[in-house]
């Protein structure tokens, strides 16, 4: 989203500080510009393809691109799901390994509705710890590790 990110992790590289790049995966080109500046970048995968819309991104063709940017280059990453519920669904789960199939680390990690910024989702009931453990049993197939954060 910011232009100048490029050259502001440049100069912390300069300085020599190891930099984490977080993203939602929507600026491919400004992502291929920061990966000579990286050490490890975490790209959320939030839901399906499909439901992307419910969060206000009509064309997902740059978050796509970012993804086999990743999967192809050389810069440690991982790929993130937060497990909401709604947004998340067994269903989903299925289609997000698809699409980061062939990914060295996806991590699943526990929604916390307090942190929400709707009121909805700040109702919704988490997930319970063992049916996070089955996502990642289905995702598991699509990628080499599966991390949990719950």
């Amino acid at each position: 989203m910011h232009k100048e990110l490029p050259k502001f992790l440049a100069k912390l590289k300069e300085k020599g500080f190891s930099v984490k790049l977080d993203t939602n995966g929507f600026y491919p080109d400004v992502l291929e510009e920061c990966l000579n500046y990286v050490d490890y970048i975490a790209l959320d995968i939030k839901t399906s393809l499909e439901k992307y819309s419910q969060l206000g991104a009509q064309d997902t063709s740059n978050l796509q691109k970012s993804i086999e940017i990743l999967k192809k280059g050389k810069v440690p990453y991982e790929f993130r799901t937060t497990i909401v519920p709604e947004i998340v669904t067994p269903e989903d789960i299925e289609q997000i390994g698809k699409l980061s199939e062939g990914s060295k680390i996806h991590v699943l990690q526990q929604f916390t509705p307090e942190n929400a910024p709707d009121k909805h989702y700040q109702k919704l009931q988490c997930y319970a710890p063992e049916t996070i453990e089955k996502f990642a049993d289905s995702l598991s197939k699509y990628t080499e590790k599966v991390l949990l954060r719950i």
